[in-house]
């Protein structure tokens, strides 16, 4: 499967299009954003577990990266609610599974071989640092090879200075509205802008987002064979 597989091109996906497909799991649904592969691919996804679900056991050949958008995410290794942001190394296994139900963003096969400590991080008792401009606070959440993670807080009104994206940049909005001047982004949206894109956003109403840069740029980008 090719699904937004031409990483040259700006691709936006907003709630409106969300269509859940059923996962080989009873009870585990996804709503594909890109992917390059079958049932073992590079992939960006959100995936949605119903209470008392769980997805069989495997193992992360390419790495796992998610963070929890609500509910409760559990495996061996805990309990994760909302804001939990995890990173999974290449090699690492585990058995998902949630009592409550949840849904998760998740990028899976995105790893740099050399990118092998593990991330737990709860974001929602995380303290956020100013930003480049006022009304705008980060909370870095990993930084690696060629690629940074951040959450980012926009209060309202803010606006940022218009900038290009050396190795891209990808933005999934959790809550509030997100905005360019491309068009207007609300909660659920996913955004990926290409290396050496441009564009001045802001938030009227303000907003919280998942930002990950670096990662596509082409001499870094990881696709399988």
């Amino acid at each position: 499967m090719r699904l937004n597989a031409d990483f040259t091109q700006r691709v936006v996906v907003r709630p409106q299009d969300h269509i859940w497909v059923a996962s080989p799991a009873a009870g585990v649904t996804r709503m594909m954003l890109d992917r390059v592969g079958d049932e073992v691919a590079r992939a960006s996804s959100l995936v949605r577990f119903a209470p008392d679900s769980q997805f069989t056991p495997h193992t992360h050949a390419g790495g796992e990266e998610f963070l929890v958008l609500d509910g409760v995410f559990s495996d061996e290794t805990g309990d994760y609610p909302a804001g939990s942001y995890i990173r999974n190394p290449i090699g690492t296994s585990h058995t998902p599974h949630t009592k409550q139900g949840c849904t998760i963003f998740v990028k899976l096969h995105q790893f740099d071989p050399s990118d092998d400590v593990p991330v737990k991080i709860d974001s929602a008792n995380a303290t956020f640092r100013p930003g480049m401009v006022a009304g705008l606070s980060v909370l870095p959440l990993h930084s690696g090879p060629s690629e940074n993670v951040a959450l980012v807080r926009w209060a309202p009104g803010t606006r940022f200075t218009p900038h290009a994206h050396w190795g891209g940049e990808e933005i999934f909005v959790i809550d509030g509205t997100f905005q360019d001047e491309h068009g207007s982004y609300p909660a659920g949206s996913w955004l990926r802008s290409p290396h050496q894109s441009r564009h001045q956003p802001w938030s009227d109403e303000g907003c919280l987002i998942y930002v990950k840069t670096g990662h596509l740029h082409p001499d870094s980008l990881r696709l399988p064979a």
